[in-house]
């Protein structure tokens, strides 16, 4: 009968379970003993010897009230049987080796609101959970989250947007609002009625760069109104935006997130906006058929814990 007829190895071959069955028989010379040291009862234990034995095609074990004792064809299986199993304890130390090295580090990539006002109190609890976790964090816009994920330079992102970007899978795991802001002396802090849309996406912003979650959405939702204006000025950070628009500079679209120190002491004042949508996901992301095991899968279920 040729390899391919008598079909894969492991339809012909006894499971590890029944494997360490017949040693922990051949050591105690008793069923009964074997299968109190494997945690099952005798009976399942009985099943088990016979059903190898169908399997093999030849007896193993002669039973009598003295004991159990292995036949010729038992000693020999279970001379194989301890091979298959030394064999098999070494693919498990090799995997959890694998497994150490894996969780030793994680390698997460953000865009900047997120990295500046939401993960630090993740990876905090994260630490406590796995305290051997090395973390290294990258920062950057969307765009450069997605590339880093794609090229394997991270283990999981997390972007702000409208969309999982292209290549990545991911789930939303909060929501944010951008609001407009200004000093208090500009003139739209003096403002009576609501800045409209088209007002807004004529005035000249402070504004972060193309490529950050902040600027999809701003764009998507002014598209309608003819888009945005030259900004002011186009920085690469929340931190640089809001300086920005403390000194004075203009106004600026910034998350609610990154400005509640300074509009609780009165450097910016929240300008009203009406009739456009600016709210918008935060996402943890990863490459696609990748999903996060491990740290990274740790840390992802902090975040939706503590939302």
């Amino acid at each position: 009968m040729s390899e391919e007829q008598r079909g894969p190895i492991a339809h012909r071959v006894p499971d590890l379970a029944a494997l360490e069955l017949l040693l922990a028989v051949a050591r105690h010379g008793s069923l009964g003993r074997a299968a109190r040291e494997l945690g099952i009862t005798q009976p399942a234990a009985s099943s088990r010897i016979r059903s190898m034995e169908r399997q093999l095609g030849v007896a193993l074990v002669d039973r009598s009230p003295r004991g159990s004792r292995l036949t010729d064809a038992g000693a020999l299986v279970t001379d194989w049987a301890g091979r298959i199993v030394e064999a098999a304890e070494a693919f498990d130390a090799g995997a959890q080796a694998l497994r150490d090295r894996r969780d030793s580090r994680l390698r997460v990539a953000a865009s900047m609101t997120i990295a500046e006002y939401l993960l630090p109190g993740w990876l905090i609890a994260l630490r406590q959970g796995r305290p051997g976790t090395a973390v290294s964090l990258l920062a950057g816009n969307s765009a450069a989250v997605a590339e880093r994920l794609l090229r394997d330079d991270a283990d999981l992102g997390f972007v702000e947007g409208l969309a999982v970007p292209e290549g990545l899978d991911g789930t939303v795991i909060g929501h944010d609002r951008l609001i407009v802001v200004a000093a208090p002396g500009h003139d739209w802090a003096r403002r009576r009625s609501p800045v409209s849309p088209e007002r807004l996406a004529a005035t000249s912003l402070v504004l972060r760069e193309r490529g950050s979650g902040t600027r999809q959405v701003l764009d998507s939702a002014l598209a309608e109104y003819g888009g945005l204006a030259e900004p002011l000025l186009e920085l690469a950070s929340t931190t640089a935006v809001k300086a920005a628009a403390v000194s004075g500079a203009g106004p600026a679209v910034l998350s609610e997130l990154a400005v509640t120190e300074e509009l609780a002491s009165r450097r910016l004042v929240r300008i009203p906006v009406e009739g456009v949508r600016l709210r918008r996901d935060l996402r943890a992301v990863w490459r696609q058929g990748h999903r996060p095991t491990g740290p990274a899968r740790d840390l992802l279920s902090l975040t939706r814990s503590s939302g």
